[in-house]
């Protein structure tokens, strides 16, 4: 569990440095603020990179995703029951599943149809969300068990 535990933290720490680099301006993979959100975001009223604060805000909260697949195996200590762990671990899990799947919707694709996004959510995106999604399902309900 703790190989599964540390992939997951691994890919999530990555995508929060990520958010952190566009809240400090960064603007890779585009070539400017336009390009990147049409890269990264996707939706049709957005022309440009979100604001750092809103950039910063879900780093903060990946941040804390990032850290609960190590928590849920004890990598470090926590004041958490280890129920309640799972427990979150679980609902995080359900969380990544539904966006993973909501890419491949029509819906999903009415809100987000800029290109390069749609297709970069249906190849990339929303499948990386549903492997985290498993693995912290598989994760959560291992430590149910054990």
């Amino acid at each position: 569990m703790i190989v599964l535990a540390s992939l997951l933290s691994l890919v999530l720490l990555l995508i929060t440095a990520l958010h952190v680099y566009w809240g400090l301006g960064g603007i890779w993979p585009g070539r400017d603020s336009a390009s990147c959100a049409n890269l990264v975001v996707g939706f049709e009223e957005v022309d440009e990179m979100p604001s750092p604060l809103a950039c910063f805000a879900v780093a903060a909260c990946l941040l804390l995703v990032t850290l609960w697949p190590m928590a849920v195996v004890s990598a470090f200590a926590t004041p958490f029951p280890p129920e309640g762990l799972a427990t979150v671990a679980f609902f995080i899990g359900l969380v990544f599943l539904g966006r993973g799947i909501l890419g491949f919707t029509p819906q999903w694709r009415r809100l987000t149809p800029r290109k390069p996004f749609a297709g970069l959510d249906v190849k990339f995106y929303s499948p990386l969300c549903l492997l985290l999604g498993c693995g912290f399902l598989f994760l959560a309900v291992s430590s149910f068990s054990a």
